[in-house]
């Protein structure tokens, strides 16, 4: 039902003036699906109250309740309930949202107790955001089939949180950047599974986008042992935090929190690169860090003030927000494009020297080419602990026999190998170890994933074989041309 509600709504935004794109369609699913799913919320907590005897007082006022502007009940002849048909529509319902409705939500981003509420996420979100859908109608046929959905059950929610992810993938696939707010989930899965978070570590995504990272780390963490009340209370309040610079990849990643179970995600609107690495300290670290940062941007000369090692390059600068964010003895899990492994620019040499420096770079994940959908780019995952130098970097190259697209995207099986042979590191054709100390006198630290063990399909012919054949050619197309010529 949840799929075809959304194809439903994804059909009616497109024909409304304010929607362009499927970036806009999901913008303005989510905060149409916020409102409902906080809806039901207050619905279970008051609830829950009432079982033990409590009174529930509701976050929203009465008359910006679910129930009383968006979706109003009466009851048919069949004593079922129905939305009323005197609700707000077309431009009444359009004022309503626009000019009262936001403003409202807005606010509580200065009235709520503390950022680790979910009315200060309900401030937030609706500071970033602006409804798009300009026909009332429009929005009146998006809150109808909304409606119909239910986030009451486990069950539910975990539906509903799947098809929000397939949402967010479509989103990317549709390119317009979309491609940055996702990262495949069997390699998020695959990363977390080998950074192995634990219960009572904090977990940082620095560059959160639609907080891929940060879901899976819940899921894992969730189903990782029989979790205690402290246990849940942790991962609720005191276990995720991300930032986010662009407005619709927090919205995003905060809704898609929200959906997964996390009630008030610890995600901050902000650009990352603009804090000074100076300024970081203890108490400002984290025991994990999981991150697909951007690639390929370029930062002004005032952001690249904020680091040591000064370049443009996107990723680069993360990479040195990360290794210093780290706690000592902290994990990370980062994607980054493979050109880092390689690059003789100074910048490079001196990062990649940092990292061997300060952190054990153990684990390196070599990715084919359209592991990204969309985007062409050969990415590597840096895993590494933070504390102790590197002796030894166990790389895994990943060889498919068949080539990565939409249609045939990236999954867990191609993966286990990996995840398997990971843990002994053991040398494999797929697989190596090199040994760093080697690397110290080249003074470049080239990491350049070039494996040894790798079989070679077909042996490279010399250069004097390859003329000799051009040869042969050559006398084999003049007899043939000779031959047409006689019979002329």
């Amino acid at each position: 039902m949840f799929e075809q509600t959304f194809k439903n709504i994804d059909d009616i935004l497109h024909k409304d003036a304010g929607c362009g794109s499927e970036l806009d369609y999901v913008e303005q699913t989510s905060w149409v699906l916020f409102l409902k799913y906080l809806d039901d919320l207050e619905k279970d907590k008051a609830t829950a109250a009432e079982l033990t005897g409590k009174t529930y007082t509701p976050i929203i006022d009465t008359e910006y309740q679910w129930s009383v502007w968006a979706a109003p009940k009466i009851t048919n002849g069949n004593g079922d309930l129905k939305i009323d048909h005197n609700a707000l529509t077309g431009d009444d319902l359009a004022d309503f949202v626009n000019i009262k409705l936001f403003p409202y939500l807005k606010k509580f981003k200065t009235s709520a107790e503390s950022a680790d509420t979910i009315e200060y996420k309900i401030g937030e979100i609706f500071s970033e955001l602006k409804n798009r859908i300009q026909s009332g109608y429009n929005l009146r046929e998006v809150i109808n089939r909304i409606d119909e959905l239910r986030f009451r059950t486990h069950a539910e929610k975990h539906e509903m949180s799947h098809l929000y992810e397939a949402k967010i993938q479509n989103m990317g696939n549709a390119g317009r950047n979309g491609g940055e707010y996702y990262t495949p989930r069997p390699l998020i899965k695959t990363i977390v599974k080998v950074v192995a978070p634990e219960i009572g570590q904090k977990i940082y995504d620095g560059a959160v986008g639609s907080a891929g990272f940060l879901c899976e780390a819940f899921e894992f963490l969730k189903h990782s042992k029989k979790l205690t009340t402290a246990d849940v209370v942790t991962l609720q309040k005191s276990t995720f935090y991300g930032k986010e610079k662009k407005s619709l990849a927090y919205i995003i990643g905060t809704m898609n929190m929200i959906l997964h179970g996390v009630e008030a995600p610890n995600i901050v609107h902000t650009n990352t690169l603009a804090e000074n690495l100076a300024d970081i300290q203890e108490k400002d670290r984290f025991d994990i860090v999981l991150a697909n940062p951007p690639f390929g941007g370029k930062e002004r000369a005032e952001v690249q003030q904020n680091f040591p090692i000064k370049t443009g390059e996107t990723a680069s600068l993360f990479l040195q927000h990360f290794i210093k964010i780290l706690k000592a003895g902290g994990k990370a899990g980062v994607v980054i494009k493979n050109t880092f492994l390689s690059n003789t620019d100074n910048a490079s040499v001196a990062l990649r020297k940092q990292l061997l420096e300060s952190c054990n770079l153990h684990t390196v994940l070599d990715l084919p080419g359209g592991t990204f959908t969309g985007a062409g780019v050969k990415t590597v995952v840096l895993f590494f602990e933070k504390g102790a130098p590197t002796k030894k970097v166990w790389f895994y190259q990943l060889n498919l026999d068949r080539n990565l697209g939409k249609t045939n995207s990236l999954n867990e099986k191609d993966l286990a190998e990996f995840v398997e042979l990971q843990k002994t590191k053991a040398e494999s054709e797929n697989s190596w170890n090199l040994d760093v100390q080697a690397l110290q006198a080249t003074s470049q630290y080239d990491l350049s994933a070039k494996n040894p063990n790798k079989k070679e399909e077909t042996a490279l012919r010399q250069p004097k074989q390859i003329l000799d054949e051009m040869k042969a050619l050559d006398k084999e197309s003049e007899a043939i041309l000779n031959s047409i010529l006689n019979l002329i």
